[in-house]
């Protein structure tokens, strides 16, 4: 079984429209852990109507809110989950209908996988979240004219899909396309590197930080683009007064492990 860590924190409507995408998958061998990082009782009521009304396996987990705490609420997720493998997503990404099914093509020992997004801009966002409920075929029959007015920043990614080969596989740790509302990993693997790092604090770079754990444990990384495409909400930028320190000590690791 798949477990999807979703990561959540304080917007309720992006998180309905998430489960909704979720309840469309042609694979429903999964259940999901929602992460909630200290959100308010309108996220909460979210969550229990929606598992009013859906047969789906529905964790929620909740810790109190003193900042950025992304990782400390993702390592009881990771903990509470029952699949040996965990796919990683944010409550302010929308999925396709075959993203679970993807992401299971991709699932290969020794490996982790990082996917891909799709950015829609601030107008399209707000006209999803007045949809009384998720319609993907709704929202696919005007991809090109989005994609033309710039309602979203890619196109043939979400209408070309490609399998697995050797294509895919990094050869190092590089930064690029590392996206933590989109990867995943054995649970195992996750465990044998202790989760993420919770002295790490505010946002950024923990998703970096946990997959060059991986690799450094000799876990190869493959790419899911061109396969698990998520729309990703557009959102203000977050605080990022912690990133550059974050950023700096993944670097020094990777130093560390060059020398």
């Amino acid at each position: 079984m798949i477990s999807i860590l979703l990561a959540t924190y304080n917007w309720p409507q992006a998180l309905k429209l998430c489960l909704e995408s979720l309840a469309t998958q042609t694979d429903s061998d999964f259940e999901i852990i929602i992460a909630d990082d200290g959100s308010t009782e309108s996220t909460k009521q979210i969550i229990d109507t929606f598992k009013a009304s859906h047969a789906m396996s529905i964790t929620h987990l909740w810790q109190e809110d003193q900042g950025f705490r992304k990782t400390k609420i993702l390592n009881q997720a990771i903990a509470a989950s029952q699949g040996d493998y965990l796919v990683f997503l944010d409550g302010d990404c929308i999925v396709q209908p075959d993203f679970v099914e993807r992401h299971r093509e991709l699932a290969q020992k020794g490996y982790l996988v990082t996917g891909s997004r799709v950015l829609l801009n601030e107008k399209l966002t707000q006209d999803l979240l007045t949809w009384p409920a998720w319609d993907f075929k709704r929202f696919n029959s005007k991809l090109l004219g989005e994609r033309l007015s710039g309602g979203i920043n890619k196109y043939l990614p979400l209408v070309i899909k490609f399998g697995d080969g050797g294509w895919r596989d990094y050869k190092k740790f590089v930064w690029r396309r590392i996206k933590g509302c989109n990867m995943a990993c054995w649970k195992a693997d996750a465990q044998a590197i202790d989760g993420f790092d919770e002295t790490m604090t505010g946002w950024g770079h923990e998703d970096a930080d946990f997959i060059f754990r991986l690799q450094r444990h000799h876990i190869k990384r493959k790419s899911g683009s061109w396969a698990t495409e998520v729309l990703h909400l557009f959102h203000k930028i977050h605080d990022q007064s912690n990133a550059a320190e974050n950023a700096q000590r993944v670097r020094e690791k990777i130093l560390a492990k060059a020398m």
